[in-house]
């Protein structure tokens, strides 16, 4: 890149497919993506989304239309479709609110037969992934947008346990060799301009990032949460649900570790179930009841320091993977006079 560039000129195909000014999103959030945030995100160039998980219908709704009061700019929704047996309720709310949502994500299950379905209401459709393959099928089946999330991320993760270092540049691969020209967003453990920096140079358009979202002023999410991931170090995650071959990223907390002794015992669904239902991640995250319940985080988690406004979390992003994309041009130069090296 030219040694010029800033951060106000992202080329991305992202930026160009979203209508966006800079190629950061935000990911699902279950119980805290709310309105507000998804607003202050797309406010600020980036694109907020709405997250539905752990909403009613009605409720989903209405922070789709607080979204929509606060902000002109593009943002959108995510269905988690397996969370639910039946998503059609949330489906009618999209179809209602089609005008004022620009695209759709589509995670935890098999989103090929229902983008048609948004398609037909004129909205862009984005698939998550966690596998080639499943990047392979997202891109065939017609997603605008695919998202590489490697098992750093917080939440449900793919069984797979890729990390987004080794994942996104595979994907991106992969759909070049098959002339699938769609983005690529990274995601997992992402919580810095360096971080995005380095998955534009793994080929990604740019990044989705979830936790450092939270901790910001216009999450819902309680303040014991936020202020807990403040606090918490590189060590502060752990991997839930590994029993039931599935891949949950928690915050580490007196309930997670009952959790994990309990699968060190083998346990069938049914006995883990009342640890791992919804309700006890809505305890913690929005009741702020830490002890009671879990929360998702991510293993970026030890670069957030501060609670801040989402808009100042966007450009900063932007600013951070701008001066270290400037860069460029000096380690060019550099490896030039490195014996052995010669500049591709």
């Amino acid at each position: 890149m030219p040694g010029n560039w800033d951060e106000d000129e992202w080329g991305f195909r992202l930026c160009q497919v979203l209508e966006i000014r800079y190629p950061i999103l935000e990911g699902g959030l279950a119980h805290v993506g709310n309105g507000r945030l998804a607003a202050a995100i797309s406010e600020a160039g980036g694109f907020g989304q709405v997250g539905s998980a752990g909403r009613s219908p009605e409720q989903f709704a209405e922070e789709i239309t607080l979204a929509a009061s606060l902000t002109t700019k593009p943002f959108g929704v995510n269905i988690p479709i397996s969370e639910r047996k039946d998503n059609r309720p949330y489906f009618d709310v999209i179809d209602q609110h089609r005008r004022a949502i620009a695209a759709v994500s589509l995670s935890a299950g098999n989103p090929r037969p229902l983008i048609p379905q948004f398609k037909e209401m004129g909205l862009r459709v984005i698939v998550l992934t966690s596998t080639v393959s499943q990047a392979l099928k997202a891109a065939e089946g017609g997603a605008d947008v695919v998202v590489c999330e490697g098992f750093e991320a917080g939440g449900h993760n793919g069984p797979a346990e890729i990390t987004t270092m080794a994942l996104v540049p595979q994907v991106v691969r992969a759909l070049r060799e098959r002339g699938r020209d769609v983005p690529v967003a990274a995601a997992g453990g992402i919580a810095s301009g360096e971080q995005m920096a380095a998955a534009l140079m793994l080929g990604a358009d740019g990044v989705q990032i979830g936790t450092l979202f939270v901790a910001t002023e216009e999450c819902e999410a309680h303040p014991a949460y936020k202020r807990t991931l403040v606090e918490a170090g590189d060590e502060a995650t752990v991997v839930i649900e590994r029993s039931q071959g599935r891949v949950t990223r928690v915050l580490r907390s007196p309930f997670t570790e009952r959790i994990l002794d309990l699968e060190k015992q083998r346990p069938s669904m049914e006995e883990l179930l009342p640890f791992i239902v919804g309700r006890n991640n809505r305890i913690a995250a929005i009741e702020g009841h830490m002890d009671e319940g879990y929360v998702n985080a991510g293993q970026g988690v030890g670069l957030i320091h501060s609670v801040r406004s989402a808009g100042d979390v966007v450009r900063d992003l932007a600013a951070e993977a701008a001066r270290v994309l400037r860069r460029g041009p000096t380690w060019a130069e550099w490896l030039e006079g490195v014996d052995g090296v010669r500049p591709v």
